[in-house]
């Protein structure tokens, strides 16, 4: 979409009705410790359309975090396929898929995973700079991203110097930087105090109607859940449309 066509629909955001991520019959196993298959996900379908927020939501261990995985091509599945715009991940090699990857998929996980030894920008320049944009164009990109996520004064600050909020903030700028199609978030504030998690909260909505792009987000959080424009609940290797009321008791912690 056109940076006009993205600026007009911001403040007043519908998704589009064309999916961008789809998962078709999507089964992953783990081998259990006497040897025999431990099935984790049976038969997940999902579709995701440009510009939606769809919150994931599920006890411990339902297999939340291996579905993103498998959405974002972090990892195979034994059964089905992901298609990200039509095209089948099971196609490509692994470096076609890791080039998609740090094109076209943003990941924040609970844990910022910022490399330590590098400032804010020149992590947010990281994903630029593998994929062979000049530096000075990554550099302009970075402060940007700092810019839209109100850190345009901690730029040259590292990890260690930035609060766990920024930190986060951080680690969304750099999910963003090469302009991908899917944001994957795994309990992105579930590290964080309430009233930074909610400024985080807030920051994703906002970035998602300027920039439009999907967000899958898994979380606990039932205040973030209930902001996206589907709520599904994982149970048995399995997605379920819900609501909060209906799924907190079991669902939600």
């Amino acid at each position: 979409m056109s940076s006009q066509g993205r600026s007009e629909r911001a403040g007043k955001y519908q998704p589009s009705e064309r999916p961008i991520l789809v998962a078709e019959n999507l089964h992953k196993s783990f081998l259990d410790s006497d040897g025999s298959d431990l099935p984790i996900l049976k038969g997940l379908h999902l579709e995701v359309r440009v510009g939606e927020v769809v919150a994931v939501i599920g006890p411990s261990g339902a297999g939340k975090s291996t579905m993103l995985h498998l959405l974002g091509g972090l990892d195979r599945p034994s059964g089905g396929e992901v298609y990200l715009e039509g095209q089948p991940l099971s196609g490509l090699d692994e470096q076609s898929l890791a080039q998609a990857r740090n094109s076209r998929i943003g990941f924040v996980f609970q844990f910022h995973h910022l490399l330590r030894e590098f400032s804010a920008l020149e992590n947010i320049m990281l994903p630029l700079l593998i994929g062979n944009v000049e530096r000075s164009q990554a550099q302009a990109r970075g402060e940007a991203l700092l810019g839209a996520v109100g850190l345009e004064r901690r730029g040259g600050h590292k990890p260690p110097q930035l609060s766990g909020g920024e930190r986060q903030r951080v680690a969304v700028a750099r999910a963003l930087a090469n302009e991908p199609l899917v944001l994957l978030a795994d309990e992105p504030s579930g590290n964080l105090d309430d009233q930074t998690a909610e400024g985080l909260h807030d920051l994703f909505f906002r970035l998602r109607d300027e920039r439009d792009f999907a967000i899958v987000l898994v979380t606990h959080n039932r205040e973030f859940a209930s902001r996206a424009d589907r709520v599904l609940w994982l149970h048995d290797g399995q997605l379920h449309p819900v609501s909060l009321s209906m799924a907190e008791h079991e669902a939600v912690p």
